[in-house]
């Protein structure tokens, strides 16, 4: 399982081993290998990072990710130099939309969560804190919209622009825009009702 956003390095070899396998079973020039092999070593955790936050069950990430990348060897010559990211962005929703239909139908629990980022300094103490914090934020993105949560994420957490979203999910700026705006108030209500509902618990 992948408990931090970068994937253990286990996982990394083992999709390697099969990637590799897969493309042993073809032509494949020598410069796409380099070029695919560069894009899991830059990506493999942007992917990871969107898998899971669009739902996908935290005991099937790992094996998600591969079938992203395996999709994109399978692909590679039709995307095009610099494209890479919206491709593989838009093969991780889809790949995470099927994931949760299969998980709807075995009646799991479907989880969204953030990246976690291990601090080895950090008390006990701390870290159930920021266990909770993070549990508490999960709670609240995982009551959001799916539209409104993608572009907040992408936006806040991956750091992308609002051009960059919108060549990656295929809307309009404005719609982009649009979204993040309602994010932005949905998600500061939602801190504000939370907030509300523990001051009336203590006082």
């Amino acid at each position: 399982m992948a408990s931090s956003s970068r994937l253990a390095r286990s996982t990394v070899t083992l999709f390697a081993q099969g990637l590799v396998g897969t493309l042993a079973k073809v032509a494949v020039p020598k410069t796409m290998k380099s070029r695919l092999s560069r894009l899991v070593d830059d990506h493999i955790d942007f992917v990871a990072r969107i898998l899971r936050n669009a739902g996908t069950a935290e005991a099937d990430i790992d094996d998600e990710v591969q079938r992203v990348f395996i999709v994109l060897s399978n692909r590679l010559d039709d995307v095009q130099v610099g494209s890479e990211k919206s491709f593989l962005l838009q093969t991780a929703l889809h790949i995470a939309a099927r994931s949760r239909r299969t998980i709807a139908r075995r009646r799991e629990v479907l989880t969204d969560q953030l990246p976690q980022i291990a601090d080895p300094v950090s008390t006990p103490e701390e870290m159930v804190d920021r266990r909770q914090m993070r549990q508490t934020v999960d709670d609240i993105l995982g009551q959001m919209d799916s539209d409104l949560r993608i572009v907040f994420l992408l936006y806040e957490v991956e750091q992308m622009t609002a051009a960059e979203i919108g060549t990656a999910l295929k809307i309009p700026n404005g719609t982009v825009a649009s979204r993040l705006r309602r994010a932005r108030a949905d998600f500061r209500d939602r801190v504000s009702t939370l907030e509300h509902g523990l001051s009336s618990q203590v006082g």
